[in-house]
Formats: structure tokens, C-alpha cells, sequence
């Protein structure tokens, strides 16, 4: 009996396999590995209770058992609840069978009216689902670009900047020690005057001279 337990349960594992794959290919997010393994927990359950007195035949039996050992695997994964995923079946399906009738599908407010709790729902469950590359967001999300880790960009910065401290270092003396004491060094115009013991005029057209210089450079270049 031993033996003949043992070579069903080689014969049936192809057919483990196959229905893993299919179920990966329709649940996304699901790993094969870990459905192959519920899908043999369910294997040899199905195997052990088999009688073959009554019912289908042992592949037909068993493929039923190692479905359901699969699907309730990864039921056990999913953050959301059954009941709320049941929930928003029964509204989507409602919610066709009133476009087939009117010709317009009805708005999420209306079936909140019908259903109340749905909205809530229907958020419960878009928060469980695991995103994919391959699937297109869900409705009315964005995700905000961001290009600075772009290497061109990072180059073209570096450029700049160097472009930049050349141009300062290009300066007369004083109006290089405007530049890099109002933008560096976070420093007033007005305090500036009292430092460099000149008026606040002359700090002004050294700071104006020195913006000019900087610009006519980085035209240039």
C-alpha cells in the first residue's frame, strides 16, 4: 500500500507543477515555489484520503484537493480580508450588470448608496494589492518623477558648478569677497559694509559688478 501511495504521489506532481504555474501566471505578486509547496501539502493529503470506492478518479480528486490547498496558500498571504474582497466582487458585478441595462456604468457614488461601505472597502483592498511593474497603476494614482539620480544630469550639475567657481575665482579681489560672503557665507550687504568698513552703496555695486562679471563669463563659456 506503501509503495502504491508513493508512486501516485510521483505520478501527480507534474500536474502540482502546472497548476502552480498557471495560478502565478493569474495571481501577481504570488511565488512559484511557495504554491508548488502548498500544492504537495495538498497532494499528499489528497492521496491519504483517497477512496477509491467512491467518487471521481484519484487524478480528478486530487487536483481538486491541490487547487484548493494552492488558493487557500495564498489567501493566507493576502493583507485584505475575504470578506472584503467579496464585497467588491458583488458591487463590480452589480455595477456591469447596470451598464449592460442603462448603457452607462454607474458611479462609485451611487453603488456607495447601495452598498454602503463599499468606498471603504474598495480602499482596503487597493491597499493590499501589490503594485507590478508589468500592471498599470491604479486609477487616479501618480508617482511624482525624479530625475536627480539621472548621470547626465548629475554631470551637467557638476559642469555648472565648476563653471560657476571659476567665474568667482576670475573676480577682482574685492568683489569676489562680496559674492562669497552674501551666498556662502549667508552674510547681509548692510552687515558687509561694516566689515569691509565701506559704505553700503559700494557694497551694493560691488555685489551688482560682481553678478555681471559672473553672467558676461558663463554667456561666454
Amino acid at each position: 500500500m506503501s509503495d502504491d501511495r508513493e508512486e501516485t504521489i510521483r505520478r501527480l506532481l507534474p500536474m502540482v507543477r502546472t497548476i502552480a504555474r498557471r495560478i502565478v501566471r493569474l495571481v501577481p505578486g504570488s511565488d512559484l515555489d511557495d504554491v508548488i509547496g502548498d500544492g504537495c501539502v495538498g497532494l499528499i493529503r489528497a492521496v491519504d484520503a483517497f477512496d477509491a470506492t467512491i467518487g471521481p478518479p484519484v487524478d480528478q480528486y486530487a487536483r481538486r484537493v491541490v487547487l484548493g490547498a494552492m488558493l487557500n496558500g495564498i489567501r493566507r498571504l493576502d493583507p485584505v480580508s475575504e470578506r472584503v474582497r467579496r464585497a467588491v466582487r458583488i458591487a463590480e458585478r452589480e455595477r456591469l450588470e447596470l451598464a449592460c441595462e442603462r448603457g452607462e456604468l454607474p458611479s462609485y457614488g451611487e453603488m456607495e448608496r447601495r452598498h454602503p461601505g463599499l468606498d471603504r472597502a474598495r480602499a482596503d483592498a487597493l491597499r493590499g494589492t501589490p503594485l507590478s511593474f508589468d500592471a498599470p497603476m491604479p486609477p487616479g494614482a501618480r508617482v511624482p518623477v525624479d530625475r536627480s539620480g539621472d548621470p547626465a544630469l548629475i554631470v551637467i550639475a557638476a559642469n555648472d558648478r565648476r563653471r560657476v567657481a571659476a567665474a568667482i575665482a576670475a573676480l577682482p579681489e574685492r568683489e569676489r569677497a562680496v559674492l562669497v560672503a552674501h551666498y556662502h557665507g549667508h552674510a547681509s550687504l548692510r552687515a558687509l559694509s561694516g566689515t569691509m568698513a565701506i559704505s553700503p552703496q559700494r557694497v551694493s555695486q560691488l555685489h551688482l559688478a560682481a553678478v555681471a562679471r559672473v553672467r558676461r563669463a558663463l554667456a561666454g563659456a
